[in-house]
Protein backbone atom coordinates (compact mmCIF):
# COMPACT_ATOMS: atom_id res chain seq x y z
CA UNK A 1 0.00 0.00 0.00
CA UNK A 2 1.35 3.38 -0.95
CA UNK A 3 0.57 6.78 0.59
CA UNK A 4 -2.49 7.30 -1.65
CA UNK A 5 -3.98 3.94 -0.65
CA UNK A 6 -3.33 4.76 3.01
CA UNK A 7 -5.03 8.15 2.63
CA UNK A 8 -8.05 6.59 0.90
CA UNK A 9 -8.34 3.96 3.62
CA UNK A 10 -8.13 6.55 6.41
CA UNK A 11 -10.81 8.73 4.80
CA UNK A 12 -13.17 5.80 4.24
CA UNK A 13 -12.69 4.59 7.81
CA UNK A 14 -13.71 8.02 9.07
CA UNK A 15 -16.69 8.27 6.72
CA UNK A 16 -17.65 5.33 4.53
CA UNK A 17 -20.67 7.22 3.18
CA UNK A 18 -18.79 10.04 1.48
CA UNK A 19 -19.11 10.26 -2.28
CA UNK A 20 -16.28 9.24 -4.54
CA UNK A 21 -15.94 12.89 -5.59
CA UNK A 22 -15.59 13.97 -1.93
CA UNK A 23 -13.03 11.21 -1.34
CA UNK A 24 -11.00 12.21 -4.39
CA UNK A 25 -11.02 15.86 -3.40
CA UNK A 26 -9.95 15.10 0.18
CA UNK A 27 -7.08 12.88 -0.97
CA UNK A 28 -6.07 15.17 -3.84
CA UNK A 29 -6.58 12.80 -6.75
CA UNK A 30 -8.94 12.51 -9.71
CA UNK A 31 -12.32 10.87 -9.06
CA UNK A 32 -11.52 8.11 -11.56
CA UNK A 33 -8.28 7.36 -9.67
CA UNK A 34 -10.11 7.31 -6.34
CA UNK A 35 -12.68 4.87 -7.70
CA UNK A 36 -10.01 2.63 -9.23
CA UNK A 37 -7.91 2.65 -6.05
CA UNK A 38 -10.93 1.95 -3.83
CA UNK A 39 -11.98 -0.97 -6.02
CA UNK A 40 -8.42 -2.32 -5.91
CA UNK A 41 -8.37 -2.09 -2.10
CA UNK A 42 -11.62 -4.06 -1.98
CA UNK A 43 -10.46 -6.69 -4.48
CA UNK A 44 -7.19 -7.18 -2.52
CA UNK A 45 -9.21 -7.71 0.66
CA UNK A 46 -7.83 -4.62 2.45
CA UNK A 47 -11.31 -3.10 2.63
CA UNK A 48 -13.63 -5.87 3.76
CA UNK A 49 -16.91 -3.93 3.90
CA UNK A 50 -18.72 -0.83 5.01
CA UNK A 51 -20.63 -0.84 8.28
CA UNK A 52 -22.93 1.33 10.31
CA UNK A 53 -21.47 2.05 13.74
CA UNK A 54 -24.03 1.94 16.55
CA UNK A 55 -23.95 3.63 19.93
CA UNK A 56 -24.33 0.75 22.40
CA UNK A 57 -25.49 3.10 25.16
CA UNK A 58 -28.38 4.30 22.99
CA UNK A 59 -29.22 0.70 22.18
CA UNK A 60 -29.70 0.06 25.89
CA UNK A 61 -26.44 -1.88 26.16
CA UNK A 62 -24.34 0.50 28.23
CA UNK A 63 -22.49 -2.12 30.33
CA UNK A 64 -19.62 -3.86 28.60
CA UNK A 65 -17.57 -6.75 29.90
CA UNK A 66 -14.82 -9.13 28.91
CA UNK A 67 -15.55 -12.74 29.79
CA UNK A 68 -12.76 -15.30 29.81
CA UNK A 69 -13.74 -18.93 29.39
CA UNK A 70 -11.70 -22.09 29.87
CA UNK A 71 -13.05 -25.11 28.00
CA UNK A 72 -12.71 -28.82 28.63
CA UNK A 73 -12.18 -31.13 26.91
CA UNK A 74 -9.38 -29.26 25.22
CA UNK A 75 -10.04 -29.93 21.54
CA UNK A 76 -10.41 -27.98 18.33
CA UNK A 77 -14.04 -29.07 18.04
CA UNK A 78 -14.94 -27.99 21.58
CA UNK A 79 -13.24 -24.60 21.22
CA UNK A 80 -14.72 -23.91 17.79
CA UNK A 81 -18.16 -24.94 19.00
CA UNK A 82 -17.91 -22.62 22.00
CA UNK A 83 -16.56 -19.81 19.80
CA UNK A 84 -19.45 -20.14 17.37
CA UNK A 85 -22.00 -20.44 20.18
CA UNK A 86 -20.75 -17.26 21.85
CA UNK A 87 -20.59 -15.40 18.53
CA UNK A 88 -24.25 -16.19 17.88
CA UNK A 89 -25.47 -14.62 21.14
CA UNK A 90 -26.98 -11.14 20.74
CA UNK A 91 -25.01 -9.84 23.75
CA UNK A 92 -21.70 -10.61 22.04
CA UNK A 93 -19.63 -7.92 20.33
CA UNK A 94 -16.55 -10.04 19.64
CA UNK A 95 -15.00 -13.41 20.36
CA UNK A 96 -11.28 -14.11 20.54
CA UNK A 97 -9.67 -17.56 20.67
CA UNK A 98 -6.61 -16.96 22.84
CA UNK A 99 -3.56 -18.61 24.36
CA UNK A 100 -2.83 -18.89 28.05
CA UNK A 101 -5.05 -20.15 30.85
CA UNK A 102 -8.26 -19.29 29.00
CA UNK A 103 -9.45 -20.48 25.61
CA UNK A 104 -11.91 -17.70 24.75
CA UNK A 105 -12.17 -14.02 25.52
CA UNK A 106 -15.64 -12.69 24.80
CA UNK A 107 -16.59 -9.00 24.60
CA UNK A 108 -20.24 -8.42 25.51
CA UNK A 109 -22.50 -5.39 25.89
CA UNK A 110 -25.62 -5.65 28.06
CA UNK A 111 -28.18 -3.33 29.70
CA UNK A 112 -27.03 -3.60 33.32
CA UNK A 113 -24.75 -5.37 35.78
CA UNK A 114 -27.76 -7.42 36.94
CA UNK A 115 -28.29 -8.58 33.34
CA UNK A 116 -24.58 -9.39 33.09
CA UNK A 117 -24.74 -11.44 36.30
CA UNK A 118 -27.75 -13.40 35.04
CA UNK A 119 -26.18 -13.87 31.61
CA UNK A 120 -23.01 -15.33 33.12
CA UNK A 121 -24.73 -17.49 35.75
CA UNK A 122 -27.69 -18.70 33.70
CA UNK A 123 -26.26 -18.99 30.19
CA UNK A 124 -22.54 -19.61 30.62
CA UNK A 125 -21.64 -21.05 34.03
CA UNK A 126 -24.16 -23.88 33.61
CA UNK A 127 -22.42 -25.26 30.52
CA UNK A 128 -20.45 -28.37 31.48
CA UNK A 129 -17.66 -27.71 28.99
CA UNK A 130 -17.04 -24.22 30.45
CA UNK A 131 -14.91 -25.15 33.45
CA UNK A 132 -13.93 -21.59 34.38
CA UNK A 133 -15.78 -18.37 33.55
CA UNK A 134 -14.40 -15.01 34.70
CA UNK A 135 -15.90 -11.61 34.09
CA UNK A 136 -14.22 -8.22 33.91
CA UNK A 137 -16.47 -5.15 33.71
CA UNK A 138 -15.21 -2.53 31.26
CA UNK A 139 -15.20 1.02 32.60
CA UNK A 140 -14.38 2.68 29.30
CA UNK A 141 -13.94 1.49 25.72
CA UNK A 142 -12.32 3.43 22.91
CA UNK A 143 -12.18 1.90 19.47
CA UNK A 144 -9.65 3.50 17.12
CA UNK A 145 -11.31 4.92 14.03
CA UNK A 146 -8.42 4.17 11.71
CA UNK A 147 -6.45 1.00 11.08
CA UNK A 148 -3.51 0.89 8.67
CA UNK A 149 -0.22 -0.84 8.00
CA UNK A 150 2.44 -0.44 10.65
CA UNK A 151 5.68 1.24 9.63
CA UNK A 152 8.11 -1.22 8.02
CA UNK A 153 10.35 -1.48 11.13
CA UNK A 154 7.37 -2.83 13.09
CA UNK A 155 6.52 -5.47 10.50
CA UNK A 156 10.11 -6.69 10.11
CA UNK A 157 10.87 -7.11 13.80
CA UNK A 158 13.00 -3.98 14.02
CA UNK A 159 13.04 -1.51 16.88
CA UNK A 160 9.67 -0.30 18.03
CA UNK A 161 8.87 2.97 19.76
CA UNK A 162 8.57 0.94 22.98
CA UNK A 163 11.98 -0.75 22.87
Amino acid sequence: MDAVDQAILRRLQRDGRQTNRELAEAVGIAPSTALERTRALRSRGVITGFHAAADLERLGRGVQALISIRIRPQSREAIESARDSMASMPETIGVFVVTGNEDLLVHVAVPSTAYLRDFVLDRLARRKEYVDVRTIVVYDYVQPVEQSELPSAHRSGGRTPYS
